[in-house]
Formats: C-alpha cells, structure tokens, sequence
C-alpha cells in the first residue's frame, strides 16, 4: 500500500469533486424524477467514502514519500492540483447539506459541512496564495507551460463563495449570518479577480502556442469551473441575502444574480463549445484515458447549478432544459470517467510513475515532466 501512493498527486481529488457534483447538481434540477433524490444521496456517501480513501492515502503518501510530495509541489504542472484537495472538501460539505441530510439527519450535516467547509476554505485561500507564490519565486514555468490547470488555486475560493451560503441560515441571526455572507461574497470577488489575471495567459498559449498535449486537452473544460461556480455563487447570494442584509444591498444580490450570470453563463457556453472541438480533434489524434478527464465533471456540474440559479432567478424555461440538458451531460461524463478510472486501479497503471516524456517535442505541444495526468 505505501509503495502502491507514491504516484498518487494531488489531481485525485479531482474524483472527489466530479462525484460530489453528480450529487449536488442533481439534487436542484428543477424537475421530480422517482427516486431521483435516493440516487444522488448515494453518490454523495460514494463521494464521502472517497474522500476519506483519499485523505488517508494522501497521509501516507507524504509521511513515506516526502521526497515525491516535494517535487508535486515543485512542479509547475502539479502544484496546482492543491486546489483540488479545497474544493474536494468544500463540495462533499455543501452535499451534506444539500442531499446528505437524508441519511445522517439535519444536526450532523450542518456539523459535517461547518468542519469540511472551515479546512476546505482554509485550504482553499492558502492555496490561492501559496502556489501563485511557488510559480513565481521557485517554478520558473515558461508560456508555453500555461494550461487551464494554473487556475485550479484561484477556483477554490469560488467554491467557498458558492457553498458557505447554505451555513448561513444555520448562524445566529445579525452579525455571524451577515459576516459570513459578506465574507463569501469577498471569496467571489479575490477567485473572480485571480481568474480575470490567469485566463488571458491560458488563452494566449492556446492561441499562440497551437493546442494543448492530447492528455492536457480535457483540462480545457477547467475554465468552465470559475464561470458556472461564480453564476451559482451570485445565485445562492441572492437566495439567502433577505432577511440577512439590510435593503437595498439584499435587493442588488437579487439583481446581480441575473445581470451577471446571464452573461457569464453565455460565455461558459461558447467556451464549451471550444473546449469540445478541442477534445474531439484530441480523440481523432489518439487520446487516451488520463485522470484529466475528471476535468469533465466538477466544472460542467458547477454549470448545471449555475443554469439551476439562474433558472430559480429569471423564472425562464429555457434555463430549467440548460440545466437538465447540462446535467445529462454530467452523468455520461462521471460515468465514463469513474469507469475507465476503476479500470485504470485494477490494471494498476494510473498509480505507476510517469512516462518519460520525448526527447524533442513539437514546441506547439510542449510538455512538462510532471506525472500529474498519468
């Protein structure tokens, strides 16, 4: 078993994340299905049994490889996945709050959640900083380097943004509802910000350095991560704002949540669109299965519940089939992807150590030496 982690990075939690989405999404489509709700309480204990399998594994992997845990934290191509251990927290929390509470009771899954979002957030920040920091001073990557997995420190606060408004009603009225709506609301404006001064180096390298390796490709389905949580953040905003703030603050949330999602779910749209070109050209050239395509699950869940708030917000139907339709789409994709993954652990060659990459790659998909995708 220790020898079996030594390959295992950070980019696992990314698992974690895809399952607890299934959940989550599900739980708000706007339509009754039978046992709709049973199904996703399920995959939400799934995702709480992985994340438990992980943490552990993840323990052992830096108590007896510290020499491999340093180079991921050393590698411009794996530091990032840091934010994914964050957001694996942060969204198995919000499910237990979400669907989880019809197995462990109401009391234990606001408890779960307050636990899981506190580490979570915690996590989340010190990654937002931390490995911008390490990338800058230690990583010396190079513009050719940049994927949309750079952005994966800076999404993690979006997700506390997104998932700390279900604590609020479950605070003290006044001060501590207030605060920590506030607060989230700030995590909003740092990820958003963060995001606005990443994607232009992501986009820069696509255009300019031709498309990305064939296992890096699915990473382009990151992007859509910042837009649908920040759609669904400003949603649950508006949600939970009355009552909370004083008007007209909690009237604006209300307005926001329409004024700024409608916009920035149509770019998360035209960008699913690029991002499947891309995939598909990858998958004529000989893609394979990679961990990176867990990078089509967690963000196209988040645009399944951001399509959920805006549906809740503009009263509109075509945002109740975006959502459904999305949805569909969720599912093919965490099935596909827990499929090939089981596949992968039995053969035992997603935890084997990287392969060595080429002697002399194309500059237009130049690689890294990180072991992260295998």
């Amino acid at each position: 078993m220790v020898t079996a982690v030594r390959h295992l990075g950070p980019n696992w939690y990314a698992a974690v994340m895809g399952t607890a989405a299934v959940a989550t999404a599900g739980a708000g489509l706007p339509v009754h299905v039978p046992v709709l709700r049973t199904a996703c309480t399920a995959v939400w204990a799934l995702s709480l049994v992985l994340l438990l399998a992980l943490l552990a594994a993840r323990a052992l992997h830096w108590t007896h490889h510290r020499d491999q845990a340093r180079a991921h934290l050393l590698d411009p191509a794996t530091a990032p996945f840091y934010g994914c251990l964050a957001m694996a927290l942060l969204a198995v929390g919000g499910g237990a709050i979400t669907v989880g509470r019809d197995w462990i009771g109401g009391e234990a899954a606001v408890v779960l959640d307050a636990v899981l979002f506190s580490a979570g957030t915690a996590v989340g920040l010190a990654a937002a900083v931390a490995v911008p920091y390490l990338m800058a001073v230690r990583h010396r990557a190079e513009p050719s380097q940049a994927t949309p997995v750079w952005l994966l420190p800076l999404v993690a606060p979006m997700v506390s943004a997104a998932l700390g408004p279900l604590l609020v009603p479950h605070l003290p009225p006044g001060q501590a509802r207030e605060t920590l709506l506030l607060a989230c609301f700030a995590m909003f404006g740092l990820s958003l910000l963060g995001t606005l001064l990443m994607l232009p180096l992501v986009f820069a390298r696509l255009i300019t350095g031709g498309p990305l390796p064939l296992a890096l490709t699915p990473t382009l389905f990151l992007v859509l991560g910042p837009l649908g949580q920040s759609t669904t953040a400003v949603g649950m905003f508006a949600d939970v704002a009355p009552g909370v703030l004083p008007a007209p603050y909690s009237e604006g949330f209300g307005i926001l949540a329409v004024l700024y999602g409608v916009p920035v779910m149509g770019f998360a749209l035209l960008w699913s669109g690029l991002a499947t070109a891309h995939v598909l050209r990858a998958r004529r050239h000989g893609m394979g299965f990679t961990m990176t395509w867990w990078a089509f699950t967690f963000p196209v869940g988040t645009c399944v519940t951001g399509a959920e708030a805006l549906a809740r917000h503009t009263g509109l139907v075509v945002y109740e089939g975006l959502a459904i339709g999305l949805y569909g789409v969720l599912v093919a994709a965490w099935t596909i992807a827990a499929a090939r993954t089981a596949h992968g652990l039995l053969r035992g060659t997603l935890l084997a150590g990287p392969h060595p990459a080429p002697a002399a790659p194309r500059p237009a998909t130049a690689r890294t030496t990180s072991g992260a995708v295998h």
